[in-house]
């Protein structure tokens, strides 16, 4: 199992943020990104789920305020970028920091809108000039559309762009996308990867690009 991060690199940018009044509304915390501010790789996800109250430690970022904390996709991302060496190396955060909560359903999560991610990206662009990551690992489609967005750029195809590099001239880091770690174990293998395989592409990726 990955280690639990420490709450103290928790890197809260605000106090207190009612950039979209209906997730200030139904979150718990702010999910703050957290990890080492010079690490190699920042990692990026989604938003927070709703986050398990149950859960001793793994909880998720809406109830421990730490992006990538939850039991599920929280050690699943952190157990793939450890076994690809950068365990201790890595900074977790999301694209929106607070959990999206369905309408018809207030303990399940929904997409991010579009206002969101946008109201959102400043905190995010903030995180990766401060951490100046070699890569940034932007886990599913939404992620991915939010770092492009700063470069002006669209997705074209989001399958088609896991593990393909894209030069981010404005952030001055490399974007590699990823499959979001809820649905790696049905991606992984249609893109024709095994676990391992996959990972050590990951791997052998970001060798590439430090140096």
């Amino acid at each position: 199992m990955p280690e639990f991060p420490d709450p103290e690199t928790r890197n809260a940018l605000a106090e207190d943020c009612r950039r979209c009044p209906a997730l200030a509304d139904c979150r718990e915390r702010i999910t703050w990104g957290n990890g080492p501010e010079d690490a190699s790789v920042l990692v990026v996800g989604e938003a927070p789920a709703a986050g398990d109250p149950d859960a001793e430690r793994w909880r998720g970022g809406n109830l421990t305020g730490l992006a990538y904390t939850s039991r599920r996709s929280g050690r699943k991302i952190r157990q793939i970028v450890a076994d690809a060496g950068y365990a201790g190396d890595a900074y977790y955060t999301n694209a929106v920091k607070c959990f999206p909560a369905d309408p018809d359903d207030p303990t399940d999560n929904r997409e991010p809108t579009a206002e969101e991610l946008a109201n959102c990206r400043p905190y995010l662009v903030e995180e990766i000039r401060a951490v100046d990551p070699v890569a940034v690992l932007a886990t599913g489609k939404h992620a991915t559309k939010s770092v492009l967005a700063v470069e002006g750029r669209e997705l074209d195809g989001f399958l088609e762009s896991v593990l393909e590099p894209v030069d981010c001239e404005q952030l001055g880091t490399t974007l590699v996308p990823l499959v979001h770690p809820s649905y790696q174990e049905v991606w992984i293998g249609r893109l024709g990867y095994s676990r391992e395989e996959y990972v050590a592409a990951i791997r052998e990726t970001l060798s590439e690009l430090r140096t």
